[in-house]
């Protein structure tokens, strides 16, 4: 032996159940959680002394942790765990990609050790959710928050942060109880991982396809009395919500729980205008507030009409809408040429449509997530 005390620990996690279908993303058995501990924050003047991952071996989730007892064993932690890590082709890590990730990689190049991540794929929870912070109603995307939301406890009490100085009291006492702390803490964020991997259900729900079950009109009074029509869209999602969502937004109001939600959408009935493109042919008839294309209103009188302009250039047609923040239905309207708000018409073609009304739905509830 090279007289070395770099120690490595490695832990099964009996009968523990992934709540979220992983295999959608990779082979399970190719994919590799992980987490690294360092004694501060920049690469260029930290070491790291814990590497911890997870991977799923025969039947079980394992998570093994790579230890340095010295500052020195640095260059022998890194290379055993790139190593190991050598036979996998996923990584999955929290905020890894701005952090772990680039660090290792720094680290890698001072010692002159092959880091292969740029060949493998990877997904970092961190950055697929704090997308939807609002729309989750977080007040961060801190690991510890997100497990909250979940109802997911650990046992660790410290931050990364405080674990700093718990490795610095380690260098000097080689207390095996300090160890015990670092490895926990870092055991527990992995642990954490692999339990919060079950929020990625909302990044699915706004970034893969819905389906819409069943589609109807409701017909209602305001507290004004005035009627209103709404659509309501009933939902069904391809990976469970683990935690019910409400959320207003743009109008329209969105629950879901489980397998299933609803969306509630707005149907505008009003008289709104619908303006061509190539305003150059057109004339504009100002007594009919409307505009016509050359070719039939050539023979009206000339004191009768202007040359339409791009702002008058339309039709009006009094109609049932439903609004869109992208062009995803044609035509679309609006209610006056500088208006942001379009509506495309609700018409007895696309009530029969369930997969436009399925596109629509994902199209709403990412405009309702991602407004600022």
């Amino acid at each position: 032996a090279d007289g070395s005390n770099m120690k490595t620990e490695e832990i099964i996690l009996g009968n523990f159940e992934l709540k979220y279908p992983l295999q959608n993303l990779a082979p399970v058995d190719r994919i590799l959680f992980l987490d690294i501990e360092t004694t501060g924050f920049l690469s260029s003047e930290s070491a790291i002394y814990l590497i911890g991952c997870a991977f799923f071996s025969e039947g079980n989730w394992i998570i093994r942790q790579w230890f340095a007892q010295t500052p020195d064993e640095e260059a022998e932690l890194i290379n055993s765990f790139l190593t190991f890590a050598n036979k996998y082709t996923y990584l999955i890590h929290y905020n890894g990609n701005t952090f772990d990730l680039p660090f290792i990689k720094r680290k890698a190049a001072e010692y002159g050790l092959s880091c292969r991540f740029s060949e493998m794929e990877g997904l970092d929870i961190y950055r697929r959710i704090s997308p939807y912070k609002i729309f989750l109603k977080l007040s961060d995307c801190k690991l510890k928050t997100v497990e909250r939301f979940l109802g997911v406890g650990r046992d660790d009490t410290y931050n990364g942060g405080e674990l700093i100085q718990v490795y610095r009291e380690f260098l000097y006492s080689h207390d095996y109880n300090l160890y015990h702390t670092l490895l926990l803490h870092n055991s527990d964020d992995i642990k954490g991982m692999l339990e919060i991997l079950p929020v990625l259900a909302y990044y699915d729900l706004l970034n893969s396809s819905l389906k819409a079950r069943k589609v109807q009109a409701n017909y209602y009074n305001d507290i004004h009395g005035i009627p209103r029509k709404e659509l309501v869209l009933h939902l069904v999602f391809a990976s469970p919500l683990p935690v019910p969502v409400s959320f207003m937004g743009r109008g329209c109001h969105f629950k879901g729980d489980g397998h299933e939600g609803v969306l509630v959408v707005p149907i505008y009935e009003e008289e709104l205008k619908y303006f061509y493109a190539n305003y150059k042919d057109y004339y504009y008839l100002p007594t009919e507030d409307m505009a016509l294309h050359k070719a039939i209103s050539s023979f009206v009188d000339k004191e009768y009409r202007q040359q339409a302009t791009a702002s008058n250039c339309y039709t009006r047609k009094f109609s049932c809408y439903l609004p869109e923040w992208k062009v995803i239905a044609e035509p679309f309207f609006k209610r006056e040429y500088n208006s942001k708000d379009l509506f495309f018409e609700l018409t007895d073609d696309i009530k029969k449509n369930r997969q436009l009304f399925s596109d629509y739905a994902s199209h709403v509830l990412n405009a309702m997530a991602m407004q600022d």
